[in-house]
């Protein structure tokens, strides 16, 4: 697969944001855009941005969102359990956090993600997997050897479940789900280094 994946660092929480791109068109379509995405924003200029998927609707991960999306002129996936904290501080957890964060709001996401959904994005086919437990919508995107996970699973860590909507035995299902997929397939988490599925399987100390 012909992509070009670069990682923007985002807020006090250190949020990934991606912004993933076909090789020979340029086009692309961005994820998770965070707190402060001002060298998100300054990095799409002059690009063609078909989409803003959102993993899930923590306020770390969709701060960003309409400044971004007024940027690119772009709709916005959200899986539709997490629909409603576009519009609520109390569910996005920005009202959690008043040092790091003011109230969090944005518009509502224009499409939903479901399970089994294949996404035609920037000429590439892109499945989404439902991977409930760090937040009830979480959702993961797969694209060959490529995998944006979002706080499901972390380079030797697993997502934090005591948030509202967590629950463990979710989050531990899912985690197994991706485990498998072909140990290759590269990581790209929502915080910390990007790792691999078959590192994790061999060595993530919470789930084997």
């Amino acid at each position: 697969m012909a992509l070009t994946i670069r990682s923007f660092n985002l807020g006090a929480l250190q949020t990934n944001a991606y912004l993933v791109q076909d090789k020979d068109t340029g086009r692309g379509f961005i994820i998770d855009p965070g707190m402060n995405p001002g060298s998100l924003v300054r990095a799409i200029e002059g690009l063609t941005i078909e989409a803003i998927l959102l993993t899930h609707a923590h306020f770390d991960h969709m701060a960003g969102v309409e400044e971004v999306r007024r940027a690119a002129g772009c709709p916005v996936y959200l899986h539709p359990l997490e629909q409603e904290w576009m519009t609520s501080p109390k569910l996005n957890g920005s009202l959690m956090w008043p040092q790091i964060s003011q109230p969090v709001t944005a518009a509502p996401a224009e499409y939903d993600l479901s399970e089994g959904q294949v996404l035609e994005l920037i000429g590439h086919q892109f499945k989404v997997y439902h991977t409930p437990g760090h937040s009830p919508g979480s959702v993961s995107f797969h694209c060959g050897k490529d995998l944006f996970g979002g706080d499901v699973l972390f380079r030797m860590g697993v997502g934090r479940t005591d948030l509202p909507g967590g629950r463990e035995r979710d989050l531990i299902d899912s985690v197994h789900r991706l485990y498998r997929l072909d140990d290759e397939v590269t990581v790209y988490p929502g915080h910390g280094p990007k790792t691999t599925i078959g590192y994790e399987k061999a060595n993530n100390p919470y789930i084997r």
